[in-house]
């Protein structure tokens, strides 16, 4: 299982899912202005490979790095934690959030319902 990511963390792994492998500098090059300091993400990534989240390939004294588990299966254990923690782990208490506080459509509803079916 992955740990929880801070904030800073997960923007950086969006960007690395995205890319698949990336060196530092393409990193920042994906954030949008005002991007962060080149040695603020190599910080992030180094704790980010200590928490085994990341993997990399040495190229000399450079490193790229390349994401160990998928965006899906981050997405799956944060959504599970998300239910679990706030929705007393039910996923209707979940969709009921939504459909009240974030004014889901009648359509958006049954789009949703097609989906866990086919789950």
């Amino acid at each position: 299982m992955m740990q929880e990511l801070t904030k800073a963390e997960e923007q950086v792994m969006q960007i690395l899912w995205k890319l698949n492998k990336a060196f530092v500098k393409e990193i920042v090059a994906q954030f949008p202005e005002p991007k962060p300091a080149y040695n603020t993400v190599s910080t992030i990534i180094r704790i980010l490979e200590k928490k085994k989240i990341v993997g990399y390939e040495s190229f000399g004294r450079t490193h790229r790095y390349f994401p160990l588990h998928s965006r899906e299966a981050y997405a799956n254990q944060s959504a599970t934690h998300l239910i679990e923690n706030y929705f007393g782990g039910s996923a209707e208490n979940l969709v009921s959030f939504f459909v009240k506080e974030k004014n889901i459509s009648a359509s958006e509803l049954e789009q949703i319902m097609e989906q866990i079916k086919k789950s």
